[in-house]
């Protein structure tokens, strides 16, 4: 008799009952918490690029389809070299290190978790200690340096009024990127209306987008039986459509400079393998030991290849100006 296929952890345990965030605020701490935690085991399983990877053949790693959705994002963007990115959502930093070394990019990331910032700062410090002298790790204003990249803590909502001098805003950024990160955000249209004010005007500036996305006109038990699982379980507010994130890119003032292009089919196999990775039966126990949110976050991998799968969920990228 052949033998019986190995059952996944994953399937051995409940998914729990959804449950709705109780406030903007209390969303935004949980988050923080969960990073808080998971950054470490982020790193373990992803690496350095805490985002999707886009695949563009059967033999490429996660680690080389992370690397092309970066070059996708500059490619679709045509960002310009040596400019001035605020990376908001920035993780560990890979991004921001990515577009420093090889784009030429001088590169402030922002992130709710001083966890990841810690990361960020003593990984980026490590790549700058290897190219070149070693450098102090905090510079005069209190932020990471290696290379071109320093990094803060700093939640998003409140970027504008940090990056404003004596309560102006001041245009200062040549570029706000941001990969899956604005989906985590409670008031969407005021990131639009914050990156609108701090980019510098011009054919040169740049807002870009990669995310999650709900697809439209979805049935109520699609919503229910795909959607509702992958927001509880990844700490989202309700997901929008990608036409969502245009029209409050619009109503904030910016041009749409490469409307959202769907790339769902390409970044799917990042859960597929993700559901490999956390095979681990102590890694489940260890993720029932933090709550319900622990469960919950490593159910939603599931949930996410079946929302692939069904075209419910959907992955898009997108790149706006400021007039």
């Amino acid at each position: 008799m052949a033998a019986m296929a190995e059952i996944h952890p994953g399937d051995k345990h409940d998914i729990p009952e959804y449950e709705a965030h109780d406030s903007a605020t209390s969303l935004k701490e949980r988050i923080k918490k969960h990073y808080e935690i998971a950054s470490d085991y982020y790193y373990s399983l992803w690496g350095q690029h805490i985002h999707h990877g886009y695949f563009k053949s059967p033999t490429e790693t996660k680690e080389e389809a992370q690397v092309n959705l970066i070059k996708y994002l500059l490619e679709m963007s045509n960002l310009p070299q040596r400019t001035n990115v605020l990376d908001v959502g920035c993780g560990i930093g890979g991004t921001s290190r990515f577009l420093a070394k090889e784009h030429a990019c001088s590169v402030t990331g922002i992130t709710i978790s001083g966890r990841q910032v810690e990361i960020a700062r003593k990984l980026t410090q490590a790549e700058t200690s290897t190219n070149s002298a070693s450098k102090s790790a905090d510079d005069a204003d209190g932020y990471s340096s290696g290379g071109n990249c320093r990094f803060i803590e700093l939640d998003a909502e409140k970027m504008l009024e940090h990056f404003s001098a004596d309560g102006n805003p001041t245009p200062r950024f040549d570029a706000v990127w941001i990969s899956e990160a604005l989906s985590h955000f409670p008031d969407k249209p005021l990131f639009f209306s914050s990156a609108a004010q701090l980019l510098v005007p011009g054919k040169s500036s740049r807002l870009v987008i990669a995310d999650w996305f709900k697809a439209p006109q979805l049935s109520p038990k699609q919503e229910k039986e795909d959607i509702q699982l992958i927001e509880d379980g990844m700490l989202l507010p309700q997901l929008c459509t990608a036409d969502d994130y245009v029209k409050m890119a619009e109503d904030a003032g910016l041009k749409v400079r490469q409307g959202p292009i769907d790339i769902s089919s390409d970044v799917a196999k990042t859960w597929d393998i993700s559901w490999g990775l956390v095979s681990s039966p102590s890694l489940w126990l260890f993720a029932i030991s933090q709550g319900r949110d622990g469960l919950a976050f490593l159910q939603a991998f599931r949930a996410m290849r079946r929302g692939y799968a069904n075209g419910t969920f959907r992955y898009a990228i997108m790149c706006f100006e400021k007039p």
